[in-house]
């Protein structure tokens, strides 16, 4: 028999109608098709490490597929730093931005670096991490999950010593459209999704991409509120999410890898798009004309943070990344000499 694929719906933080209906619908939408359990649990990145709904997640141990108002890499990271971990499913249903990353994605030179991720034992299951955002209609949602639960959760049964141990695949069963009938005609009660309640307190904490990130150690030199440390094998970890100071996204401006994730960030690359992906370029016109680069903007919001409990502003003397300390030039380069070395660097 097909085991049941687990559909997850995260809820939003915020009481929005249109928020709401979407969740509501895509629920009873759900509970209709066959081989899926739904349960619905708050905002993802809000639930603490003990709480009732980060425990619901721990328990299950199949194939998952998670609805968040996350983009799709923030919700993923988010689940693996809590101990939720397994092979990230692909997803058909992106928005037009992640189209174009892909295309970008396949013509870019490979990749040598060593990626922790590389180096990570996983369980043998899949999740789906699909973001909320991308369509306005739950359908669009629901024949998501119809297509993952009948291209990659179909169980092999075991015939046991009757065949010599021979496995066969399961026929599928007839689809929702099939079995209505019978649904109406039947005095079952209908199926009910799971609900799990928590305490909604908001949470600010950075979530690391292992995918992308190479154990450089720079945000653990740059960030000076003991958010992060390493595990018994020296891998940089998020050790007291919680000592992080909310609003301030800057040890992810000074990743040199776009691996640090804050989901809830008003900008998107910081938030886990695929906008600023290891390797791409992106031209941002507004540093010709004064705006700080990344690494200005994160020692100021440091700095910001620091003086806010009673600290002293430490500038850039105190855990500037290598990468700019190395730069053998004497004289600091301004936007235009960084802009012109990216274009050089293209080779056009």
């Amino acid at each position: 028999m097909a085991r049941k694929l687990t559909v997850v719906v995260s809820q939003g933080q915020s009481a929005n109608p249109a928020k709401r209906k979407l969740e509501e619908d895509l629920v009873a939408g759900l509970l209709f098709e066959r081989a899926v359990e739904v349960t619905v649990i708050p905002h993802l990145y809000d639930l603490t490490p003990d709480g009732t709904g980060m425990l619901c997640l721990s328990g299950i141990t199949g194939d998952m597929v998670v609805l968040s108002w996350l983009f799709d890499r923030g919700a993923f990271w988010t689940l693996d730093r809590n101990g939720i971990r397994g092979r990230e499913g692909k997803t058909l249903l992106v928005s037009e931005a992640e189209d174009e990353e892909d295309e970008e994605a396949d013509e870019e030179a490979v990749d040598e670096k060593q990626r922790v991720a590389a180096s990570r034992d996983l369980p043998n299951r899949t999740i789906w991490c699909l973001d909320l955002k991308v369509r306005p209609d739950a359908k669009s949602f629901i024949d998501e999950v119809v297509r993952i639960r009948d291209e990659h959760s179909v169980q092999t049964v075991s015939l046991g010593g009757l065949l010599g141990g021979l496995s066969v695949i399961s026929s599928p069963a007839p689809k929702a459209a099939e079995i209505q009938p019978q649904l109406t005609t039947t005095s079952a009660a209908p199926p009910q999704p799971t609900i799990i309640a928590d305490d909604g307190n908001r949470r600010w904490y950075p979530v690391i991409d292992y995918s992308r990130c190479t154990n450089c150690m720079e945000c653990i030199d740059f960030c000076l509120f003991g958010v992060y440390g390493v595990d018994k094998v020296d891998t940089i970890l998020v050790e007291q999410p919680d000592n992080c100071r909310k609003g301030c996204p800057a040890c992810s401006r000074v990743c040199p890898e776009n691996a640090i994730i804050f989901p809830q960030h008003k900008t998107p690359a910081i938030a886990g798009s695929p906008e600023g992906s290891a390797g791409s370029f992106k031209i941002d016109l507004s540093k010709l004309f004064g705006a700080p680069d990344a690494l200005e903007q994160a020692v100021l919001e440091r700095d910001v943070e620091l003086v806010a409990v009673g600290r002293d502003a430490v500038g850039t003397t105190v855990g500037l990344p290598k990468r700019q300390e190395s730069n053998g030039s004497s004289a600091p380069k301004d936007d235009l000499d960084k802009l012109m070395d990216s274009l050089d660097d293209l080779a056009l």
